[in-house]
């Protein structure tokens, strides 16, 4: 096994660049001297501690953060002009749940836009039900979201990313608190959208689980530590400046992989006591 390599697009121009950006909320910095290109057809992975960033990357390229010095660029405007099409996958976390809505109403509403509701159209309708299909959710499509499962959920809210057709797909941490079958499932899909020509880019916290299976990873605390394929970012040096912790490293069967440390927790090792 080892480790993918980006796949030969053709493509040459930027769908997303950041120009020595700094940015965050009302006059507190959460990012800064950020540059990073990527290109269309790219599948790119932010890895990093939580709080390093990464949710506020994918948040200045739909243009919901303060910008307080650089650019950011989406298919070479910014991102206010509404040119990209980026298709966006929150946290389950950041989601009321306590608000009434449908897996089916959730998947139209990806092309809600100026009061304009997709399900007032057959055509609408049956194409949201094609992507539900493509998702296997389509039987869930009358059930409450807050009723499902989180990998149930996880699906609905990639299904309506995608009914909006996106060149751009943006998730974030889109595997967290599923189970392995419903991950590889995801991981599966976004292969295959990527290779449709969808752009995407992903934040996770599963750097080995996730990240090493990814073609090209850019890991993230405060600004961009380094980027590259795993097999040249995971090095115990860039992985400490990235965690503030020493990182063990591992080749396993062609795959350089991040190796937890064991914690003795409850007994004094090596003597059994618990106490």
């Amino acid at each position: 096994m080892l480790h993918p390599a980006p796949h030969e697009t053709g493509q040459t121009a930027t769908a997303v660049e950041f120009k020595d950006v700094t940015c965050g909320y009302t006059g507190t910095v959460a990012l800064r001297d950020v540059s990073l290109l990527v290109t269309r057809g790219d599948f790119v992975g932010l890895v990093g501690p939580s709080g390093a960033g990464k949710t506020t990357l994918l948040r200045a390229i739909l243009g919901g953060v303060d910008v307080y010095r650089g650019e950011v660029l989406v298919e070479g405007a910014s991102p206010s002009s509404g040119r990209a099409r980026a298709g966006y996958v929150p946290q389950l976390e950041a989601i009321d749940w306590n608000f009434p809505i449908t897996v089916e109403q959730v998947v139209m509403l990806g092309r809600a836009t100026d009061g304009w509701f997709p399900w007032s159209t057959k055509r609408a309708r049956n194409e949201a039900y094609a992507v539900m299909e493509r998702l296997g959710i389509t039987e869930l499509a009358p059930r409450q979201i807050r009723a499902l499962s989180g990998g149930q959920q996880q699906r609905a809210f990639l299904a309506r990313a995608l009914f909006s057709s996106p060149k751009l797909l943006l998730l974030d941490e889109p595997t967290a608190g599923v189970d392995i079958k419903t991950r590889d499932d995801i991981l599966h899909l976004l292969d295959e959208l990527n290779h449709e020509g969808v752009t995407i880019i992903m934040t996770t916290h599963e750097v080995n689980a996730v990240a090493a299976h990814l073609p090209w990873v850019v890991c993230v605390n405060g600004t961009v530590i380094a980027e590259g394929p795993p097999s040249q970012v995971y090095t115990p040096e860039i992985l400490e400046r990235t965690y503030n912790s020493p990182m063990t490293v591992i080749e396993h069967e062609g795959m350089t992989l991040v190796a937890e440390r064991p914690h003795f927790i409850g007994r004094h090792h090596g003597n059994g006591s618990s106490e």
